[in-house]
C-alpha cells in the first residue's frame, strides 16, 4: 500500500495515482474562424441524461484554449483500440494534426477524425474553473455510432491498453443509480 498524507501533493505522484483509473480515449474537435482544431483527451465523462450533457477538460496552458472557448459547435470522437497513432497525433501540442486526413464533417460542421467508433455532436453549455484546467460542459445534440461492437482504445497507468475480452460481468439492469446515473 502507498499512502500520501502530505497536504501539498506531489503533482507527478498524484498524476500516477489518477492513472490507476482506466479511461477511454477521445478526440475533441471543432472549427473556429476557418481553423480546424483537435485534441486527444482522456478527461471525457458523461454528466447528465436530462438534458444530455458531457464534459471534457483542457489545460489552461494549452495553445488552443482560446479557440476551444470560442467554439460554437464541436464533436467528441471515441477512438478504437487500433487508433494509437491517431491518438498520439492529436495529443501533440501544436502542428498540422489534420494534414493528410480526409475532410469528414459532423452535421454541425465539426471536423471528424477517420474510422472512429462513434461521435457526439455538441454545443457549449457551461465552463468551470478546474484549477490548472478549464472544464467544458457540452450539450449533446446528436450522436452517431460508426462501428457497433468494436473495441475502444483505453488508457491506464500511462499506457494505451486493450480489453482482454468482450464477455465481462454485466452490471445489473435494474439499478439506474449504480453508476452515477
Amino acid at each position: 500500500m502507498s499512502e500520501n498524507t502530505d497536504p501539498k501533493l506531489d503533482a507527478r505522484a498524484f498524476r500516477n495515482a489518477l492513472g490507476l483509473f482506466a479511461t477511454g480515449v477521445a478526440i475533441i474537435s471543432a472549427e473556429v474562424d476557418g481553423n480546424k482544431i483537435g485534441a486527444t483527451v482522456s478527461s471525457f465523462n458523461s454528466v447528465s441524461l436530462e438534458p444530455p450533457l458531457v464534459l471534457f477538460s483542457v489545460a489552461r496552458n494549452a495553445y488552443g484554449l482560446p479557440m476551444w472557448k470560442a467554439a460554437k459547435a464541436l464533436a467528441i470522437s471515441v477512438l478504437g483500440e487500433h487508433q494509437v497513432e491517431l491518438s498520439n497525433r492529436f495529443a501533440r501540442a501544436a502542428g498540422s494534426k489534420w494534414d493528410g486526413l480526409d475532410d469528414r464533417r459532423a452535421t454541425n460542421g465539426s471536423p471528424l477524425p477517420p474510422d472512429i467508433l462513434m461521435h457526439l455532436e455538441c454545443r457549449p453549455y457551461a465552463t468551470y474553473d478546474g484549477g490548472d484546467h478549464e472544464i467544458f460542459v457540452c450539450e449533446v445534440t446528436r450522436y452517431t455510432i460508426h462501428h457497433p461492437g468494436a473495441l475502444p482504445l483505453l488508457f491506464f497507468s500511462g499506457r494505451y491498453r486493450r480489453l482482454a475480452h468482450e464477455d465481462g460481468e454485466r452490471a445489473p439492469d435494474d439499478n439506474l443509480w449504480l453508476h452515477g446515473w
